[in-house]
Order: structure tokens, then C-alpha cells, then sequence
């Protein structure tokens, strides 16, 4: 086992923190009752731990895409995310993000720091039937998964220690701010009347521009530049994170209507069939230029399928959501090929999948959005007898969104770099981010 240069700065600063919160944050007093309704708490209970699972479905799907000696890496990556992010979240991350609007722009950062009030506090006002905790909580699990997504684009050559730097730092330069503005009712997006049911903008977007923002700062791996290309370790594992996906996404959309009312029933439904639809899409697509069918092909297809409805899931019919699937995995079928023959090194097509999905959804929430499907949809959908307006919003919402997800997330990568190396050197890469990083290997070595 290769020792490393041993640092006490991280371990301190746990310690500060675990200190601070055990003798430094009140007691919280009695929780809020009243209006809450146990099959809405009993559903969002549920709903939390789907979307939690999907960063374990995340890595899998991840973890079987890259070479063997880089998987244990690559799903590490997702795990730590749900214990860094976590405790961000608990200090001041929800804050930031749900505490009082600072101009539209930010919350409180001190609000809600370490949860203070939010046991005790009362719900949150677009989630009257819950307590104010289940949806912070609920809310902690985006946070969770969005800088793993991104680290799909940085596989095989990150250094790890500074994913963690760049993973805490997005989360609070880049998805703090975005979910204010769009989910908090003083957001300017949200006032603006952009509509994300359940995180294409705030999820999807932010991963996929910082995902592009960190393949071109990082430039390519030595084996793309050799056109040598290694396979995947374990198409299984991405069918098993694929289908953990598939599941946890029906708390991801059906969840985000925070209560277990008919509103969920649709955003589950718009769910399921956008994935299948965009499954079968991606993989018909590839038979019209001459390709077999794969398992890979068809995982991709379903998972742009999810990205893609999430915005929309909750605002769009089920025919609607036939189209958003099939159309979304076109296009982003379409990016990756252009990737893949392109210089660009995005190791897991998390741009072309993530990035152009989410902004598909955003786009094509802006054509079906409909009043008979949520009384919130405050202007109807282009293609729903609405006039222009809401769609013009949403493009206005994307170009904005997508010039300050890539624009941050480039500086923040800078930043990091200059903290801690984001690249790994050329003998590590070789080795294998598993034994250089770890000391773990998936075979024997």
C-alpha cells in the first residue's frame, strides 16, 4: 500500500464542525402539527429515500461504464457526495438555497444554519402538508446527486481529493443559487414564471455545462489522445444502475409534487413512459445508421429519457411525454456522436446526455406545459393553444442558466486547481485511478 502525504486540515475541520454542533446550536423546541397530512409525510418519507438511492444508481451506472481500473474510483465518487454534501447542506446549504431571498438571487446563509429552525419550524409554503424538515431533507437529496453527475465528464483522469474541494464548491456557488432562484417563491426565475417541476435547470443544466466546463479545463485523457479507447468494465453494472435510476427517479419527479395527491400520479406517469419512450428511441436511432441494439445504448436512451421529462413531469400529459422522450434522445444521440468524433474528452457523455436532455425538457416544457394538468402553469404551453410567451421565457432562463453554470464552474475548477492539483499525473493515470487514489483494485493485481 503507497503512502501519501498526510494533511490534518480536512480531519480539523470535521472536528470544528462536529464540535460547533454539539455545543454551539440549541436545542430545537416543539415541532409544528398543525395541517400536516401523514399520507403526504408518509409518501415524502418514501420519496427522499428513492432519490437518495439513485446516487448509489448513479455510481453503478457510472462505475460499469468506465475501465476496469477505474471503477471503484468513479463510484466513490457518487458515494462521497452523500457525505459531503450532507453535511454542507446541514450548515448552511439549505440555507442559502430556501432561506429568506436576498434580492432573488440567494437565501439567508444564516437562516437555517446547522437546521437551526427547522424542526421547529413551520412548513414550508409551497409544501403546506409536510413538515419544514421531511422537505429540507427531501431537497438535500438534489444537492446530493448533482455534483456526482458531473463526475462522469472528469472519469479516469480526476484527482480526488480535489473533486471534493470542486464538489463543495459547486454546491455552493453554483446549485445554491440556481435552486433559489428557481424553486423559492421570492427566485427571481421563479417570479420571472420559468417552470422546472423537478430539477432540468437546477439539476440537469448546472451538471451538464460544469461537466463541460471540467472535461475542457482537464483536456483529454492519454488514451483518448491515443485513440486507444479502453471498454467498459461491466455492462451489467450499468443495467443495474439504470434500473435503481429508473426507480429512484419516481420520488426525483413524482416526489417533487410533495404530497400523495394526483399531481404525483401524473409526474409518475409522464416519468415511466418519457424513459421508455427515449429507451427504445435511442436504441431504434442507432439501427437507422446501421448499429445492433445494445444494453448500453438502451440505458443511455431511458436515462436522457428522465432527464429530459424532469422539468416537465409534473406540467405535461402523458402523449406530451412520448414526444419529450423519443425527440430528447434524438438529439442527445445525436451529441454524442458529434462528441465522440470531437476532441472533447467528456468521459461519460455527461453533457450530451445530461446537459442537452435537461435543456430539451426545459425547452419542451415551454411547448406542453398545461392549466388541466397543474393549476401552478400559469401560462399554457406553445403547442397547448398558448401564445409564445412561456416558451421565450424558458430560452431566456436556459441562455442565463447555462452562461452561469459554465462560467462558474470554469472558475471554480481554476480555483480548486490551484488548491489542489484536478489532475492526476500521466503514471497515475495509467496505473489506474483505483490504485493510485485508493490502494483498491476491482481485480487482483
Amino acid at each position: 500500500m503507497t503512502q501519501q502525504k498526510p494533511t490534518w486540515i480536512p480531519m480539523l475541520i470535521l472536528l470544528v464542525i462536529a464540535f460547533f454542533a454539539a455545543f454551539g446550536v440549541p436545542t430545537p423546541g416543539p415541532a409544528v402539527t398543525e395541517g400536516l397530512d401523514t399520507g403526504d409525510i408518509a409518501w415524502m418519507l418514501v420519496s427522499a429515500g428513492l432519490v437518495l438511492l439513485m446516487t448509489p444508481g448513479l455510481a453503478y451506472f457510472y462505475g460499469g461504464m468506465v475501465n476496469h481500473k477505474n471503477v471503484i474510483s468513479t463510484m466513490l465518487q457518487s458515494f462521497i457526495a452523500m457525505g459531503v454534501i450532507t453535511l454542507i447542506w446541514v450548515i448552511f446549504g439549505f440555507s442559502l438555497a430556501f432561506g429568506s431571498s436576498i434580492n432573488g438571487l440567494i437565501g439567508n446563509p444564516f437562516e437555517y444554519a446547522f437546521f437551526k429552525g427547522v424542526f421547529d419550524g413551520k412548513p414550508w409554503s409551497l409544501a403546506p402538508t409536510i413538515p419544514f424538515a421531511l422537505f429540507a431533507f427531501f431537497q438535500m437529496k438534489f444537492a446530493v446527486i448533482t455534483p456526482a453527475l458531473i463526475s462522469g465528464a472528469l472519469a479516469e483522469r480526476i484527482n480526488f481529493r480535489a473533486f471534493v474541494l470542486f464538489m463543495v464548491l459547486f454546491c455552493v456557488v453554483v446549485y445554491a443559487p440556481l435552486a433559489h432562484w428557481t424553486w423559492h417563491p421570492e427566485g427571481w426565475l421563479f417570479k420571472y414564471g420559468v417552470l422546472d417541476f423537478a430539477g432540468g435547470t437546477v439539476v440537469h443544466m448546472s451538471a451538464g455545462w460544469a461537466a463541460l466546463a471540467g472535461a475542457i479545463y482537464l483536456k483529454r485523457r492519454k488514451s483518448h489522445v491515443e485513440a486507444n479507447i479502453l471498454p467498459p468494465a461491466n455492462i451489467p453494472y450499468v443495467l443495474l444502475g439504470t434500473g435503481l435510476l429508473w426507480f429512484g427517479w419516481f420520488g426525483f419527479n413524482a416526489g417533487s409534487a410533495v404530497g400523495a395527491g394526483a399531481l404525483a400520479v401524473s409526474a409518475f406517469a409522464t416519468t415511466h413512459v418519457a424513459a421508455a419512450s427515449a429507451g427504445l428511441s435511442w436504441v431504434l436511432f442507432d439501427v437507422t445508421r446501421g448499429r445492433k441494439v445494445s444494453a448500453l445504448g438502451f440505458s443511455i436512451g431511458a436515462v436522457v429519457g428522465l432527464v429530459a421529462i424532469t422539468p416537465a413531469s409534473g406540467f405535461v400529459s402523458v402523449p406530451a411525454a412520448i414526444f419529450i422522450g423519443t425527440v430528447s434522445a434524438i438529439v442527445s444521440n445525436i451529441a454524442a456522436h458529434w462528441r465522440a468524433n470531437s476532441k472533447l474528452d467528456d468521459t461519460l457523455d455527461v453533457f450530451p446526455c445530461h446537459g442537452t436532455g435537461g435543456m430539451m425538457g426545459m425547452l419542451l416544457t415551454g411547448l406542453f406545459a398545461s392549466k388541466a394538468i397543474n393549476g401552478a402553469v400559469a401560462e399554457e404551453g406553445l403547442f397547448i393553444g398558448g401564445d409564445a410567451s412561456l416558451f421565450i421565457k424558458h430560452i431566456v432562463a436556459l441562455v442565463v442558466v447555462s452562461a452561469f453554470a459554465f462560467l462558474a464552474s470554469y472558475a471554480l475548477l481554476f480555483i480548486t486547481d490551484k488548491i489542489i492539483p484536478l489532475r492526476v499525473t500521466e503514471e497515475e493515470e495509467r496505473v489506474g485511478l483505483d490504485i493510485s487514489q485508493h490502494d483498491e483494485s476491482l481485480v487482483e493485481v
